[in-house]
């Protein structure tokens, strides 16, 4: 299957979290995504991998996504290494997306910086000839992606572009609820972490609407890029 657009997150809900909105809008204009999660969050201090797997599951099916697949990487502790970039490296030739969306570049948890260089290089290894790579005993084609784009996390980065989610911010807040496990709960009796307060889940809309705000709409998600953007004409800007 081939995909126009291949989300990757160092933890199940990174991608809800960063780049929901957009992943629905470009589902409803009619593009193939999929999502890829580096490890299954075993080490986040509310709830189980196993939990999480289903949560996974339940945010995909409201983001509308036609794939989400788990590498089952060891959470905290994988690395940029040969070893894990072809584990990546066979996922985007699998699916062959022209476009990839990853962690944000530098972040409060260190699997996020991590992820995201991970996924960069393997998109630029990914388009060698000569790395040989097979799934299920069938060797894969070369595929590099036409631009890698990263989502914006915890720290407040600068965006280089933001994708206008009016319509969509509803839907995002519910897929990201999916992890009744992981966000803000009166009712539970699990510990407190820095994600699981009424502040932050209050943030994801207000931040939202800041970046909204830049350019004159309601809600938006922001990005950053590592090469130059080009566009046809100025009037494909909003």
């Amino acid at each position: 299957m081939k995909l126009d657009i291949l989300a990757f997150g160092a933890h199940p809900d990174d991608v809800e979290l960063g780049c929901a909105g957009t992943i629905l809008k470009e589902v409803s204009l009619g593009k193939k995504v999929g999502i890829v999660d580096l490890t299954r969050g075993e080490l986040g201090t509310r709830g189980t991998a196993e939990i999480r797997d289903q949560e996974a599951k339940d945010a995909a099916k409201i983001l509308g996504v036609l794939v989400r697949e788990n590498l089952a990487m060891r959470d905290g502790f994988f690395t940029n290494d040969e070893k894990h970039q072809l584990e990546v490296i066979k996922m985007i030739r699998k699916y062959k997306p022209e476009i990839v969306l990853c962690n944000a570049i530098d972040d409060r948890h260190i699997d996020h910086g991590k992820g995201s260089k991970l996924v960069s290089d393997a998109c630029f290894l990914s388009g060698l000839m000569k790395i040989e790579t097979s799934v299920d005993g069938e060797k894969q084609e070369a595929w590099r992606p036409k631009v890698v784009y990263h989502y914006i996390q915890w720290k407040n980065i600068t965006p280089d572009f933001v994708v206008d989610i009016t319509g969509f911010e509803k839907k995002k807040v519910e897929a990201i609820s999916a992890y009744k496990t992981q966000f803000y709960d009166p009712n539970s009796s699990e510990p407190a972490t820095p994600i699981t307060s009424k502040n932050f889940f209050e943030s994801l809309n207000y931040r939202a609407q800041d970046l909204g705000r830049l350019v004159g709409k309601d809600f938006a998600e922001g990005f950053t890029v590592e090469r130059c953007l080009a566009v046809n004409s100025l009037e494909n800007l909003i």
